[in-house]
């Protein structure tokens, strides 16, 4: 159904980037969908990609949109070692290719196919084992690993070598990668040859290269947490559906959320739909366009006819013959 709700800022603001704000999706989704005419306001379909929505307007994105939205998927993977977190070189396997009806651990209200394209966010080289997300969607995506995320990531690593008090306290600050200086980290020991690392940043192959540095060997890395998602007791191998409760909190930014409770709202089969959302019958109404230029049809503009939908494969036209012109 209908996702609907009214707009309370002071300010007039962006309709992309105020769905952005409230994790509905991504400001190229949005775009995407005001292309389509899938966006209204107060019962006016919105066709202008920069029209600003106003204190007291009521946006509803129609049946359409939301059924686009909640087909994009996003999966909890639990890596094994020797499988390429993203693009695969020469015989390397993806981990995209595991994400089967067969390794599926629970229930899902879809398997994935060759129409979804998964993206990782926050990556695992090939030797690392853990948690890993798989997903098409781009608000979780900024949330993760956007420009300005800062999100926890939690890891047990085992080491060879000694590890003594001056090697956690470089670890912990005081470490350069690649000329630069590395964030402060959370580093201690939990065993003789083990330490638990809650890093903020994602550098390229980051806790081998800083043990490294210290005159520790990595022999084991297992990644158990991503901001509030813990992997818990996935199976090695297996993946399951993200559920909503799990992205609002990822989306919010939280470092911990309540294990073993239901999603309100949840389907028989264990999903649920995309958190935040308010769902109601919208009622009928003449459908007009808002920012539509005289003489275009209804629900376009020129900002429309130059957009090319992002959810849709670019399609190639023929091409009619130029007409010559006989030489006298």
């Amino acid at each position: 159904m209908a996702w609907t709700k009214t707009y309370t800022g002071d300010e007039p603001l962006r309709v992309n980037k105020w769905l952005a704000t409230e994790g509905v999706c991504s400001r190229r989704e949005a775009e995407a969908l005001i292309g389509r005419g899938e966006v209204e306001i107060d019962g006016i379909v919105l066709t202008s990609l920069g029209h600003k929505i106003s204190t007291g307007e009521t946006l509803t994105l129609n049946d359409k949109a939301v059924k686009i939205l909640d087909n994009q998927l996003t999966v909890v993977f639990h890596k094994p070692i020797g499988i390429v977190s993203g693009t695969p070189e020469g015989d390397q396997i993806p981990a995209v290719r595991l994400i089967t009806r067969e390794t599926l651990h629970g229930r899902t209200h879809a398997i994935p196919g060759r129409q979804n394209s998964f993206a990782p966010l926050g990556r695992l080289d090939m030797d690392s084992r853990g948690l890993l997300i798989l997903s098409e969607d781009g608000v979780l995506a900024k949330a993760i690993i956007g420009p300005d995320a800062e999100m926890e990531k939690e890891y047990l690593v085992k080491v060879r070598g000694e590890i003594t008090d001056e090697a956690l306290t470089l670890l912990r600050h005081g470490l350069e990668l690649d000329e630069r200086q590395l964030r402060p980290a959370i580093v201690e020991k939990v065993g003789a040859y083990q330490m638990r690392f809650i890093l903020r940043e994602g550098r390229n192959r980051q806790i081998r290269r800083m043990c490294d540095l210290v005159g520790l060997r990595v022999t084991d890395l297992n990644r158990i947490r991503i901001g509030a998602l813990k992997i818990e007791d996935l199976p090695e191998g297996k993946w399951r559906p993200l559920q909503a409760r799990e992205r609002e909190a990822l989306v919010r930014g939280m470092s911990n959320v309540p294990a073993g409770k239901k999603d309100a709202g949840a389907r028989s089969d264990g999903t649920t739909d995309r958190p935040r959302r308010t769902f109601q019958k919208p009622r009928p109404k003449e459908r007009t366009a808002i920012g539509s230029s005289v003489g275009s049809e209804p629900g376009q503009n020129a900002a429309y006819k130059r957009f090319r939908d992002p959810m849709k494969p670019k399609v190639r036209t023929k091409l009619k013959p130029r007409k010559r012109t006989p030489i006298k």
